[in-house]
């Protein structure tokens, strides 16, 4: 194992000399949150992509595979489909906007009273997110180094809040883009051929398994239903997912980027499938569906190349992490506390008194950062938290922010209505249901989705005003003064 060592040290200490590097590039609150919002074509659909596509995606998508076949691909191909929605139909109004948070976009369209409490909604989220994506570090690290449940946890986690502290959003899209190619090459051009090979071609593959296996719609309708609500509508309106649309240095390459992270994705949904398919026909009896991925390298790699498909795993996983530690703290530093102290204006950009808004976002990175490794190692069911965490999100706030796109009828309090009702539907729901129950993303949508039209009909329209403000900002006619006139056209 010790190439396969090396490959990984190799990789980690690259990590960390990005974060470095990029610690230099941010030197204002619009380089550190969003690269300066500067990024072109080839960045900007490489980091896309890294972020959307991380453990649950790799690890969890063979593992799908492993259970239920090449519909196993559904739950990540949902994935993509919500990205390429994003980016077709959404991402070039939302880049426009020169925005910081989700949380931002509600205020300029309903007038500045919906901040706070869809960004305590979307904190939620995105902290459990983060956590989800730091406890995978485990799996990996239990296969290389046979370690320690929490002391993989804590160095896994460190490495990334150190990156991510150091050059904020910089340092996560290069360590990203490295990341993207690592998951490329280790998944896409290694294992899946290798994996395939081993369980004798796909001929072989159809002769051992059952036809279920091969039935496009072998998971469920309800299932494929429940992952479009879920992982497609969650695309459109998470964070984590915005933060990086505002990177985009235009509309344009918002769109067409995003498109290729989108396509991207679906191919990755397939490979996954199929190596999951090909670990079921090698090792038919795993104790855990999990198991598959790190079992297949483990046993059928050879040295070197074990260790660049283990640096894929971990690439995956470190970049959800970043991206969901960065949304994190840009929420709970920019959307609640800057609230809570009473500092914001009503285009939602921090005022007052004069401080250092890099180091603060840095400051509040670290103590997320640290909050997320803690909940990580006390926590156990994360498929319960994640369930909680994306029900909370698309239940919650879905309808007032496609609302607020796409109906100019929509009022503040409708909005604000829409939050509350579907929230408290949802969790009244997971409880009378289950957690892991299809019924209350179901109805807590419709029940948002009601309260919105109901309440928004119900009160006056948004003030003229405001509304007139909200089209120049989606026109594009609001100069945004700190952004750089340079690019990064790679």
């Amino acid at each position: 194992m010790a190439v396969d060592y090396t490959v990984i040290v190799v990789y980690l200490a690259g990590m960390l000399a990005m974060g470095w590097w990029g610690m230099r590039r941010a030197k204002s609150k619009a380089e550190f949150l969003v690269a300066g919002r500067r990024l072109g074509p080839w960045m900007y659909s490489g980091t896309m992509a890294a972020i959307v596509l991380g453990g649950a995606s790799t690890i969890g998508g063979v593992g799908l595979g492993y259970t239920h076949g090449l519909s196993g691909a559904w739950m990540v191909f949902t994935i993509g489909l919500g990205l390429l929605a994003l980016s077709i139909f959404f991402s070039a109004r939302i880049a426009r906007l020169r925005v910081y948070t989700v949380s931002e976009m509600l205020d300029l369209r309903y007038g500045g009273r919906a901040g706070i409490l869809s960004g305590v909604v979307m904190w939620a989220y995105t902290l459990m997110l983060a956590v989800t994506s730091t406890i995978a570090y485990a799996t990996i690290f239990d296969v290389l180094f046979d370690m320690n449940r929490t002391l993989a946890i804590v160095i896994g986690g460190s490495i990334v809040v150190a990156y991510s502290t150091l050059g904020g959003m910089w340092s996560i899209t290069l360590t990203d883009m490295v990341q993207f190619v690592v998951k490329t090459v280790g998944v896409l051009l290694l294992l899946l051929p290798i994996a395939v090979v081993k369980a004798g071609g796909f001929g072989e593959m159809r002769d051992k398994l059952p036809d279920a296996y091969f039935a496009p719609l072998g998971i469920g309708a309800e299932t494929i239903f429940t992952y479009v609500l879920i992982y497609t509508f969650g695309m459109l309106i998470g964070q984590d997912i915005w933060q990086r649309v505002f990177t985009a240095r235009s509309d344009k390459v918002a769109r067409y980027g995003g498109t290729v992270a989108g396509t991207y994705c679906l191919v990755y949904a397939l490979a996954g499938a199929v190596i999951g398919t090909a670990a079921k026909v090698m090792y038919p009896k795993l104790p855990s569906a999990d198991a598959a991925f790190a079992t297949i390298v483990k046993d059928e790699l050879p040295m070197g190349v074990r260790g660049l498909v283990l640096a894929a795993a971990l690439a995956a996983v470190m970049s959800t992490s970043s991206g969901a530690l960065i949304a994190c703290a840009t929420v709970a530093n920019n959307d609640i506390w800057a609230r809570v102290r009473g500092v914001v204006r009503a285009d939602g950009d921090a005022s007052g008194e004069p401080h250092d808004e890099v180091k603060g976002n840095r400051l509040f990175i670290l103590v997320m950062g640290v909050a997320v490794i803690c909940v990580a190692i006390a926590l156990n069911d994360v498929v319960q938290a994640l369930t909680v965490a994306y029900n909370l999100l698309v239940g919650g706030l879905l309808v007032p922010i496609l609302g607020g796109l796409l109906w100019r009828r929509g009022t503040a309090a409708g909005a604000l209505s829409a939050v509350v009702a579907g929230g408290i539907s949802v969790v009244g729901l997971m409880w009378w249901y289950g957690i892991l129950a299809n019924e209350p993303i179901y109805y807590g949508l419709l029940t948002s989705l009601v309260v919105y039209v109901a309440v928004s009909l119900a009160t006056p329209p948004t003030d003229a005003a405001v509304l007139a403000a909200w089209r120049e900002r989606l026109a594009g006619r609001t100069p945004d003064p700190a952004a750089p006139e340079a690019s990064v056209t790679a």
